[in-house]
């Protein structure tokens, strides 16, 4: 059977300020989104805390109207700003006073992208495939059935996806070829209480059963990203991540579970302090075993250009199923493979980087 996983960076839309193509364009943008929000929860807004709002609204062009380039102002009830001849003034004094939200615009993901994307998973053609950054399972669905098989591949008969807690549409997903059934589950999205959330997305527990009848326990992954925000609290966020997750694992083989797989883009490198609770356990790494094929790169980057210090995907298995792996590696050709020169083969399809599949690359393992 083959286990792979794959960020496919939304199938069918996507928040704008995350289709362009430098990333440092969205940086400020989803940093300001980010400062407003947590300025906007606050029970009561002190007079500097109005002033920031402002600056914070006039940088996402929320200046002269509730809708701006990248974000809109939602407001159900109640007023938090008054657009005067002098200015915004911010009318409300906390949260109480208003009803309403700072939400990300959304655009199509490019066509020949997300045929791309069809392409990388026909052509991995794994029995599970761990998805991130998937907008719901209706997503998902309309994927497989029109997406993937334009693309030649077959449709996925199983397949779930459980919302998580990003209000942007990037969640986590399973689909299972059949005879792979999917059967318990366990969410993970209330850990640490509505507040703070121990996880960005979610740490779905997935029990899939083999048409051999054994059971492998499947978690896909989506930790917190270093692309915005403070670095020390992403990097505090990824520890917890990577610690729960251990727990998690612990627990399964408490229960005496043996297979179990983490699966997914924990966006850190393997020596990286926030992933040890996670990697200094005995799960092991696909890419360490001496089958792992990197492809006509040599670099075991899993993201951007695949150089070694880009390995943010992994899959993680428990020694019984290491034990099992017969081959490994990473899938390309739906990524961007530079210019000067290319480093790997691609689609043909694949002329501009905006029709990259995703800017990460897809990870697969066989076993016995």
């Amino acid at each position: 059977m083959r286990l792979a996983s794959f960020n496919v960076e939304n199938l069918f839309s996507r928040a704008s300020v995350m289709n362009l193509d430098d990333w440092d364009e969205g940086r400020p943008v989803l940093n300001a989104v980010t400062d407003l929000t947590n300025l906007l929860e606050q029970p009561a807004y002190s007079t500097a805390d109005k002033a920031r709002m402002i600056q914070l609204l006039t940088t996402l062009g929320l200046a002269d109207s509730d809708t701006g380039p990248y974000v809109i102002l939602r407001r159900n009830r109640g007023a938090l700003v008054a657009r005067r001849a002098n200015g915004l003034e911010i009318v409300a004094n906390g949260r109480d006073d208003w009803i309403g939200w700072v939400e990300l615009r959304k655009s199509a993901v490019n066509e020949i992208a997300m045929m791309n994307t069809g392409r990388v998973i026909r052509d991995v053609n794994a029995d599970v495939l761990a998805v991130v950054e998937a907008e719901d399972r209706p997503a998902l669905l309309h994927f497989s059935d029109q997406i993937l098989t334009m693309a030649g591949g077959a449709p996925y008969p199983n397949i779930m996806l459980i919302d998580g807690n990003d209000m942007r549409g990037i969640d986590v997903g399973l689909m299972t070829k059949a005879g792979f059934d999917i059967g318990a589950m366990r969410s993970h999205v209330a850990e640490g209480g509505a507040e703070s959330p121990v996880f960005s997305r979610d740490c779905p527990e997935y029990a899939v059963t083999t048409p051999a009848g054994e059971v492998i326990w499947v978690l896909v992954n989506h930790f917190k990203s270093k692309g915005f925000g403070n670095p020390a609290d992403n990097d505090r966020r990824r520890r917890a991540q990577a610690t729960a997750v251990a727990g998690y694992v612990a627990r399964l083989r408490a229960e005496g579970f043996r297979n179990i797989a983490v699966m997914g883009d924990l966006n850190d490198t393997p020596g990286s302090n926030p992933l040890e609770p996670l990697l200094q356990t005995d799960l092991r790494d696909v890419s360490d075993h001496p089958s792992f094929d990197t492809g006509a790169f040599a670099g075991r980057g899993t993201y951007g250009l695949g150089n070694d210090t880009d390995k943010i995907d992994y899959i993680l298995l428990t020694p019984p199923l290491f034990a099992r792996i017969t081959a490994a590696g990473i899938f390309r050709m739906g990524a961007w493979p530079g210019s000067r020169p290319a480093r790997w083969p691609v689609y043909p399809e694949l002329q501009r980087k905006i029709h990259a599949a995703s800017d990460h690359h897809a990870i697969w393992v066989d076993l016995a």
